[in-house]
């Protein structure tokens, strides 16, 4: 059984202070991984962490996701890279510690977009990586561009093109609240392309600085995953609670939002 994992930006860093590291919560979240791990020896993994307050605070100032051109947004490509990488290896090296053999894949050392839109990536060392038992490690990074010069892919967008070569069976996105939630605060159960319209206004965005779009683009890279890949199912939950991601991976809760697309 394969399981991809997104990190929120939100649980590991504190989105509204620059480079804002929370180091005891991904030590947490990474024993509860390894925990998993030796529970099932036949879970596979493949985990993803959002930029939070390292590359979404400078990819805002330098408005790297709209394009880059001149010297200054070049310049200011490169501390996005910089900042994104910072955190990649901060959350690396808590999953290793924690007994998980992680190998980080960089991006946007392959990565080509178009108009925003990720057009190629090689994933040859991901899934080289899955074979022989290793957990890949990718983020929310910088990538060229073939009309904007260059520009910001996020974690779920990487997710989603390793996913159309990769057969996964359950992704799980962790973030700072209990589920997808309504506009008057409570718990929207399950998501689907049937539903969705219902719950457009609950999915304005998210808390602090978000470049990649908040909530709502989230579910909706979502919703257009599991109408593509038959049997996916998605999960959105919170992430600090202790023990949930722990039982979530070995099949013993089933919390927050389901993001799925039920054949009627």
């Amino acid at each position: 059984m394969l399981i991809f994992i997104k990190l929120g930006g939100s649980l590991i860093t504190d989105k509204r202070q620059e480079r804002a590291f929370r180091a005891d919560e991904m030590t947490r979240l990474a024993q509860e991984v390894a925990t998993a791990r030796n529970n099932n020896p036949d879970l596979n993994l493949l985990i993803g962490h959002g930029s939070g307050s390292f590359g979404h605070v400078a990819a805002s100032k330098h408005g790297t996701m709209q394009g880059v051109s001149t010297t200054e947004q070049w310049r200011g490509f490169a501390e996005v890279a910089l900042t994104a990488a910072d955190l990649n290896f901060r959350v690396a090296t808590a999953l290793f510690e924690a007994g998980v053999p992680v190998l980080s894949v960089q991006p946007s050392a392959s990565a080509r977009c178009e108009d925003g839109g990720l057009l190629i990536m090689n994933i040859y060392s991901i899934k080289a990586a899955l074979t022989h038992g290793l957990v890949p490690l990718i983020y929310g990074d910088v990538a060229f561009d073939d009309d904007r010069g260059g520009t910001i892919i996020s974690t779920e967008t990487v997710m989603s093109y390793v996913a159309e070569d990769v057969p996964v069976n359950q992704i799980l996105l962790l973030g700072e609240v209990e589920g997808v939630l309504d506009t008057d605060g409570t718990l929207i159960p399950e998501i689907t392309p049937q539903n969705i319209r219902t719950y457009a206004d609950a999915l304005g965005g998210s808390a602090g600085t978000d470049v990649t779009g908040g909530m709502y683009t989230k579910v909706q890279d979502m919703l257009k995953l599991v109408m593509s890949l038959s049997g996916l199912t998605i999960r959105i939950f919170d992430g600090r609670e202790p023990g949930l991601l722990q039982a979530t991976l070995n099949g013993e809760a089933q919390p927050g939002t389901l993001i799925h697309y039920p054949q009627y």
